[in-house]
């Protein structure tokens, strides 16, 4: 049963949110979605004139309500530009939470979230499971990216073209690691994330290469879950808080001066959402969280600022790399020079600036699977400034943005590698 005071109180919060918003109109200017759509409502503006009224509205008619607020990708771009300061990404999760709330969490995803994503080990069993029969299903798309595709017309798939489940997941090439800081005189928590964990195990092991070669000591817990971000951009508030403190038990087991992750979403989530949600947790929970907070970084910020990577001379001739700015490292984090300056630091590597770089790539998490067809427009505008950027390869510090350049690529036969800052990186060091 719905909880009305619940919703009350937390309509109000919503109230004062909003306050600061003057509407002025600047978010149309870098919304990805609507440059795509011209539509009002999928502008935050009109997305803020609808929970001006939420409680009417979701009375009136909740499906179309939830149908408005999930058409955002939640890339950020309208918070960065907001003049008024006003927090968007704060306020369209607490909305889609309300709503969320009031509707109930459809039947698919709270067996996805409450049945499996807050079960780690049932999470993995069964994907573990889906790697031995996804051939059943999918078929290689392009050998250089590692892509597939559905033997079969699905809703769900249809012409995507996606990384498939890897062989063997990152959690079982290395279990747990538990090493003392070395010349370096830092030591660091690494969290993969679901991604690289389960689908880019090669970006995990890079990550260890390279802070193994710096004399970093590493520790890397077993029970790590997902960070909460597909659960609470969804509204599930309760799968959300349940992720956060499994993942908070996983690492108080350890020492460590920095949490790094080579994924600018599970960086944004673990930094800036988690804080956000405190009241949601026990009191116990709620000093580690913030220490888990404050000690978060991005693998590329974390290597150039604190270890002390610097550029080097390009080699004539060397392979030509480019970099695409994920939403959630720039426009959250500011992080946008570091992993640059990763890739400077390959020799054999020449870096080249594509257009721009920081316009979101269309992906946006369950935005991909929802409004495809918008997804796939924005994704075809990045692909065509990474070819007019000449480039061999093209890297991205979200795994997220790495599947969505993957699709965009594959499915036009662009002979482009995807890879992560890290990986270019760590080939440097060979």
């Amino acid at each position: 049963m719905t909880d009305l005071h619940q919703l009350a109180v937390m309509l109000k919060q919503l109230d004062d949110q909003m306050v600061t918003c003057m509407k002025c109109g600047m978010c149309q200017a870098v919304c990805p979605v609507f440059r795509e759509t011209l539509r009002e409502a999928d502008v935050t503006r009109g997305k803020i004139a609808l929970l001006e009224n939420l409680a009417h509205e979701m009375v009136a008619d909740a499906a179309g309500v939830k149908e408005k607020l999930n058409k955002c990708l939640l890339c950020g771009s309208c918070q960065a530009n907001c003049p008024s300061g006003v927090r968007i990404i704060d306020i369209f999760l607490n909305a889609r939470i309300i709503v969320n709330t009031y509707m109930g969490l459809p039947a698919a995803k709270k067996v996805i979230f409450k049945g499996m994503l807050t079960k780690p080990g049932l999470f993995n069993g069964l994907l573990s499971m889906g790697q031995k029969f996804q051939g059943i299903f999918t078929s290689p798309a392009d050998e250089l990216l590692g892509s597939s595709c559905s033997k079969i017309m699905s809703p769900l798939i249809g012409d995507r073209h996606f990384l498939p489940l890897a062989k063997k997941p990152f959690r079982k090439m290395v279990s747990t690691v538990d090493t003392c800081a070395g010349k370096s005189g830092l030591k660091v928590a690494f969290f993969p994330g679901c991604v690289i964990d389960k689908m880019l195990p090669r970006v995990g092991v890079a990550v260890l290469e390279v802070l193994m070669h710096h004399n970093v000591g590493i520790f890397l817990p077993s029970g790590q879950a997902c960070c909460g971000i597909p659960a609470i951009s969804s509204g599930d508030g309760e799968s959300f808080a349940k992720l956060v403190e499994l993942n908070v038990k996983a690492f108080a087991k350890g020492d460590y001066d920095y949490l790094v992750t080579a994924c600018g979403t599970c960086t944004a989530t673990i930094k800036e959402i988690w804080p956000k949600f405190l009241d949601r947790f026990p009191s116990d929970i709620q000093s580690q969280v913030r220490q888990m907070a404050d000690k978060a970084m991005d693998i590329n910020q974390f290597l150039v600022d604190k270890v002390g990577i610097d550029t080097q001379p390009a080699a004539t001739g060397g392979t030509r790399v480019t970099y695409h700015d994920s939403c959630h490292l720039k426009k959250s984090l500011g992080v946008t020079d570091q992993p640059r300056t990763l890739l400077k630091a390959n020799p054999a590597c020449n870096f080249v600036e594509m257009n721009e770089a920081d316009q979101c790539c269309g992906n946006g998490g369950t935005f991909n699977l929802h409004h495809y067809d918008v997804s796939k427009k924005i994704g075809d505008r990045k692909r065509e400034n990474i070819l007019a950027s000449g480039a061999d390869v093209v890297t991205a510090g979200c795994p997220a943005c790495m599947m969505q350049l993957t699709d965009v690529l594959s499915r036009h036969g662009d002979r482009i590698r995807v890879q992560h800052p890290v990986e270019i990186y760590a080939q440097g060091l060979n």
